[in-house]
């Protein structure tokens, strides 16, 4: 399989070949132009010329002497006779008087036109131009000047230049051909490090890079080729590490299902401490069932399609209160509201209630007893803006920008029984953004957190 570098080689060279062969054939047209059409212009004013020293009447020796020696000094062979059968005489090569002087040339001749013709002459090994011109008196032809001259090859036109230039053109495509060669060999160097590059990435090495020589194309591919690579790891690193938390998170509530199950099995544990397994083995599952619900939303979020209809927002908000009031009631905590109801947005209800239930739940999650969770809902600039505002723990400076990540959670201490899996406020973004909305988090360490999310409005016809 050839290379791409040696096609492009072969295709400069077929070029450069073409390219010659069209200035040969241009200097052949410019030859055919310019030389014969110069010859025939100066032999036409030179028999003019002459044709002017005619006087009428016969053609007299005297004229035919003049003709000849001017023959003897012109750079053409020149005749004059009254008959052009009297050529054969002069000229040395046989002429076909039927040809040279026609019906046609004859009436040509009588009207005091020129006659021109060229034809190949086996006697020269060449062709061959001549003018006829008439000598006429009174509407009669009483002679002929007859001018010829044998065409140079365009090769003896210039004869040492022509293999100079032969040999010239041989040099130039060599050193031409070693040029392109060299300069191919360097722009596809970039290009061979992009395949070996990509043939490491598809063994499962995400860290291969290209080196950027260039500002051009190829060197904008490598450079697009590395942040691809880039992505392509981060991505990599993300799913082993979402895969590594996944199995840790799990493994903690299997062990103690597992754990305590073999000890009821065994009738180990009696009574109460029976109870209390039993009671753990069902919050464990619990735990496991809800973790399994937020990782296949997560999975889902790529391909995931929602239906918009309108919907009153305040109703969606107090239909997901309702649902957490128990919560709510078992810390004390009051949830207060100021709800526009004019307020309308193109929205997927169940996944706008699986907004407003994660974060509500987590307010109350992380609020003190007796605290207090005030939730707004207000118009601005044609988009809705919901606010949940909380009196509890907070989350600290340098955990902010981290609490929508996958399992990103602010108090590892106490996660594992007080707080969730760390998939919520993820599950909350992912949503929010299929709603074309945004979701912006602001809290103070030990005085609360307001979670903000804006949804645009639905547009009245």
């Amino acid at each position: 399989m050839r290379k791409l570098s040696t096609k492009i080689w072969v295709l400069i060279i077929a070029y450069l070949m073409v390219t010659i062969v069209f200035m040969y054939l241009f200097a052949d047209f410019l030859y055919e132009q310019f030389y014969v059409e110069d010859t025939k212009s100066e032999m036409m004013e030179i028999g003019e010329n002459i044709q002017s020293m005619y006087t009428g009447g016969k053609v007299t020796d005297e004229y035919v002497e003049m003709v000849e020696a001017f023959n003897m000094h012109s750079n053409y062979h020149i005749f004059a006779v009254r008959n052009p059968r009297e050529l054969s005489a002069c000229v040395p090569f046989e002429i076909d008087y039927n040809t040279l002087i026609g019906p046609n040339e004859r009436r040509i001749l009588l009207n005091g036109e020129t006659v021109t013709k060229i034809g190949y002459e086996e006697r020269f090994k060449r062709e061959v131009v001549s003018v006829i011109l008439p000598l006429t008196d009174q509407k009669r032809l009483e002679g002929i000047i007859y001018i010829y001259y044998p065409l140079a090859k365009i090769t003896e036109l210039a004869k040492n230049e022509v293999a100079i230039l032969m040999v010239g053109g041989l040099l130039f495509t060599l050193v031409i051909a070693i040029f392109v060669y060299k300069s191919l060999q360097r722009i596809m160097r970039p290009l061979n490090e992009l395949q070996r590059a990509v043939e490491q990435m598809s063994e499962g090495d995400y860290s291969a890079r290209v080196k950027v020589t260039s500002k051009d194309e190829v060197g904008m591919l490598s450079e697009a080729f590395n942040h691809m690579a880039e992505a392509i790891q981060r991505e990599d690193e993300k799913q082993k590490s979402f895969l590594a938390t996944v199995s840790h998170e799990l493994r903690t509530p299997i062990s103690y299902i597992k754990g305590y199950s073999e000890a009821i099995q065994q009738q180990l544990l009696v009574g109460k401490e029976r109870d209390e397994a039993m009671e753990l083995i069902h919050r464990e599952a619990n735990r496991m069932e809800r973790m399994t619900n937020e990782l296949l939303q997560l999975v889902r979020k790529d391909s995931e399609e929602i239906e918009l209809f309108p919907i009153v927002l305040s109703e969606t908000i107090r239909e997901s209160i309702k649902l957490l009031e128990g919560q709510a009631h078992e810390k004390n905590i009051i949830i207060a509201t100021n709800l526009d109801d004019n307020i309308i947005v193109q929205g997927d209800e169940e996944k706008l209630k699986r907004i407003f239930i994660n974060v509500i739940e987590n307010a109350i999650r992380y609020s003190n007893e007796n605290g207090k969770v005030a939730i707004n809902c207000y118009q601005s600039n044609h988009h809705a803006i919901i606010e949940f505002q909380d009196e509890g723990i907070g989350i600290p400076a340098e955990d902010l920008p981290h609490v929508t990540e996958r399992f990103y959670r602010v108090n590892k201490a106490r996660s594992r029984f007080d707080g969730g899996a760390g998939l919520g406020l993820s599950i909350v973004e992912q949503l929010v953004k299929l709603h074309d909305g945004k979701l912006h988090i602001d809290s103070v360490l030990g005085k609360g957190t307001l979670v903000k999310i804006s949804l645009p409005i639905m547009e009245e016809d």
